[in-house]
């Protein structure tokens, strides 16, 4: 991927200020496109877009679909011009909040709307024609995608405990199902529809900004999902079809135990004997969202920490090789400029760093890593930065700027002090890093918006190892820095991020004497 000098802005879409209790690709989306556009910025970078739910705490690193997308996400007042609902039938949710996502509150109403939605589209049929080839066109995952969440609804969460016939995917089985099921199994699809018909719109309005989007892919998938329960094959499963292996992290500096992640780790033997298709099918979807994607977890593509299902902790796991560079000479024919971002952060080893070099990935560059003990030899300070990589003040798993700089001990910011030649407090960091990032010889630098505007730990959206109050976070309308595009347009401009486009002047035709 051939990365031109830019810059971005992080921030998920439930971020997003709405009157619906959490950030939708209406209005708001669009109105962010347009700052984005305003103030020099190339790149909207997103979290994952896949279905999340509350026995995740609502990650969006934990769906039950690696292919469809979150129906909380859909706009409510874009049905209405869609003419999918009337004015009358989108009232405004109860116990929500314009600061915090109450997902309990928001999935009771939109579930609500998103039904009549479906009734008003049986009754009137608009865009029916539409619907038939948005399910033809994605039927390799929409099918057993609509299946398993009627399933889920039928029979109850945890699919290895659903009849046998059913579980194993038995053809009488399935068949029948469709019959039994015909309007549930339409209903999910038409969900699905609305949300890619809606997303589909915003992508067209950015490019015609020239705005790119960024998205994320998890490395993992759950074990409860449409996708394990559909490609069993392709995890390492019992007879039961319950994990024998789980996913996670060893033991390190942070943890004692490491991490148990606790997702069932892929059969990669079987896997490679079917060339990847899962994964390129995964890729190819992802594509059809983003512009460019960054992979979570790089490094598993070269080896991952594999841990027995019975532990209690990931001590006791062991390093498993992944056919990485086979993988990706594949990816590289289907995909040939290669349009992937590396989540390279954490301990790497030599096998990690020659996958990157060998397919040219981008790496990341995070500033609050940069400072403290370790001056001149740490990877992270802007003078160590590649070009071809991508620079952060901070991600979705750091603290905000601002919290990070109250956190840090004497060393750390003494040199931070040093490096910058400023005088810093917690009120002035984050413009600092913010023109340190802009600054970097790395080809693209991204901002979690929390930095660009200053906000404190408060505007966290994630803490690892944590999973209550996180993926909440919620920006007031008033809190974005419309008045200041036109400040960041020029020090984009400044640091050679953004060019002002070259108005042609239409040449005037001699006057005939």
């Amino acid at each position: 991927m051939d990365l031109k000098r830019s810059s971005g802005i992080l921030l998920h879409i439930t971020s997003l200020p709405s009157g619906y209790g959490i950030g939708d690709m209406g209005p708001s989306a669009y109105n962010f496109v347009n700052f984005l556009k305003e103030s020099g910025h190339h790149y909207w970078q997103l979290l994952p877009l896949n279905p999340t739910h509350s026995a995740y705490y609502h990650s969006p690193y934990s769906s039950y679909s690696a292919f469809a997308g979150n129906p909380l996400l859909i706009s409510p007042q874009l049905l209405v011009e869609q003419e999918f609902l009337n004015v009358d039938e989108v009232s405004k949710p109860k116990k929500t909040s314009s600061k915090k996502v109450n997902f309990k509150a928001v999935e009771e109403y939109k579930v609500g709307l998103l039904e009549q939605a479906f009734k008003n589209y049986k009754i009137s049929k608009t865009s029916s024609a539409t619907f038939k080839k948005f399910c033809n066109k994605h039927r390799q995952w929409l099918e057993d995608f609509a299946l398993f969440q009627v399933f889920t609804k039928e029979f109850g969460r945890g699919w290895t405990t659903w009849p046998s016939e059913i579980k194993s995917r038995e053809d009488r089985a399935i068949k029948k199902a469709y019959k039994d099921y015909a309007e549930e199994i339409e209903k999910e699809k038409f969900f699905q529809f609305l949300f890619f018909q809606q997303w589909e719109a915003l992508v067209k309005y950015a490019h015609q900004n020239k705005i790119s989007f960024i998205g994320d892919i998890p490395f993992y998938v759950n074990h409860e999902s449409a996708d394990c329960w559909a490609h069993t094959e392709y995890f390492k499963l019992n007879e039961k079809k319950e994990p024998t292996h789980v996913s996670g992290v060893p033991p390190d500096y942070f943890s004692e135990t490491g991490q148990l992640w606790g997702t069932p780790v892929f059969n990669w033997k079987i896997l490679q004997q079917n060339n990847f298709d899962w994964w390129v099918q995964r890729l190819k979807q992802n594509l059809l969202l983003f512009d460019v994607v960054r992979l979570d977890h790089f490094r598993a593509f070269s080896a991952y920490w594999e841990v027995p299902a019975e532990e209690e902790t990931a001590i006791n796991g062991k390093w498993i090789k992944t056919p990485g560079t086979q993988f990706f000479r594949l990816i590289k024919k289907e995909f040939p400029e290669m349009p992937f971002i590396a989540e390279d952060l954490g301990s790497l080893d030599e096998p990690v760093y020659k996958l990157l070099e060998r397919f040219n990935f981008p790496g990341m560059n995070v500033l609050h890593f940069a400072f403290g003990e370790e001056k001149a030899d740490n990877p992270y300070l802007p003078f160590n930065h590649k070009p071809h990589s991508i620079v952060y003040t901070g991600t979705h798993d750091n603290n905000t700027t601002h919290g990070w700089y109250e956190s840090l001990d004497k060393t750390a910011k003494k040199h931070l002090k040093q490096y910058s030649g400023k005088k810093i407090n917690k009120k002035s960091v984050h413009t600092v890093l913010h023109e340190m990032a802009l600054k970097s010889v790395s080809k693209v630098a991204v901002f979690p918006l929390q930095d660009l505007i200053g906000l404190g730990e408060e505007a966290i959206m994630n803490t690892p190892g944590t999973v209550k109050n996180n993926w909440t976070w919620r920006v007031k309308q008033e809190e974005i820095p419309v008045e200041s595009a036109k400040e960041f347009r020029e020090k984009n401009i400044l640091f050679g991020r953004f060019k002002e486009p070259v108005v042609k002047k239409k040449k005037r035709k001699k006057s005939r004497s």
